[in-house]
């Protein structure tokens, strides 16, 4: 699994020009599902992800997580974050997975998650042409593969 992690001020994620799910101060993740993933990739992205220390203190050092400040998730599949530029100028997206496969991991993600904050993170809707709006708040962008845990 990859994913990006963006710390927000606001985010939101609309489908067909209606607001699905909106955030205020939290994280947004695109999560990005390939084959091979599995539970494993899940428990430990999702801890990595609620733990990760990116919110400013009262120093103003970045030393909170998410789940300290109490802010919020929103998490939206991205399958291109699995795409492959080496060859020609349009990208290759066979590493992704394919829906049958990805579904279930991005809803156990999202249970995950949920049950990692201690609340309901707000989403996109799988394979939806959706229209992300955000604040990017820093701002700060982290990637993190499960693969490689880093």
């Amino acid at each position: 699994m990859r994913v990006v992690i963006q710390r927000v001020s606001r985010a939101s994620v609309s489908i067909g020009g209606s607001v699905r799910s909106a955030i205020d101060s939290g994280l947004l993740v695109l999560l990005g599902i390939e084959d091979g993933d599995g539970p494993e990739d899940i428990a430990w992205l999702s801890a990595k992800i609620v733990n990760l220390r990116i919110f400013n203190d009262e120093a103003g050092v970045m030393n909170k997580s998410v789940l300290e400040t109490g802010g919020n998730i929103l998490l939206v599949s991205q399958f291109t974050l699995h795409a492959s530029t080496k060859k020609g100028n349009r990208p290759s997206y066979l590493r992704a997975s394919r829906p049958e496969t990805a579904i279930p991991l991005y809803e156990q993600m999202k249970t995950q998650l949920e049950k990692d904050l201690g609340k309901t993170p707000g989403c996109g809707e799988f394979g939806a042409d959706m229209q992300v709006a955000l604040i990017n708040d820093g701002p700060v962008t982290i990637l993190i593969d499960s693969k490689n845990r880093e």
